[in-house]
């Protein structure tokens, strides 16, 4: 079954565990699942069907953007990963 590594600023509503392993074909179907032994995750993952605009999410290794619909495999590993936003647009000198 697909892993989850779960972010260490979600760990408190998985009471703690880093690693998640929960059944699903596609990072939607395993977010559900997810979702439904850990209520609320879900919302600090996906702003509807869409993630968040702070999280990036990568499947076994690789960065994904297609979301819930991202196929995963028997041996995936999925991770959300926080977002690091930073820099300038205009020089500082």
């Amino acid at each position: 079954m697909p892993v989850v590594c779960i972010p260490s600023l979600l760990r408190p509503l998985t009471g703690g565990q880093e690693r998640v392993t929960l059944p699903g074909k596609t990072v939607g179907e395993v977010v559900e699942n997810l979702e439904q032994r850990y209520p609320g995750i879900r919302a600090r993952l996906f702003q509807g069907e869409r993630l968040r605009r702070d999280m990036s999410l990568l499947v076994d290794g690789s960065l994904s953007r297609r979301g819930l619909l991202q196929a995963v495999g028997e041996d995936s590993e999925i991770r959300f990963i926080p977002s690091i936003e930073g820099g300038r647009s205009t020089p500082i000198f």
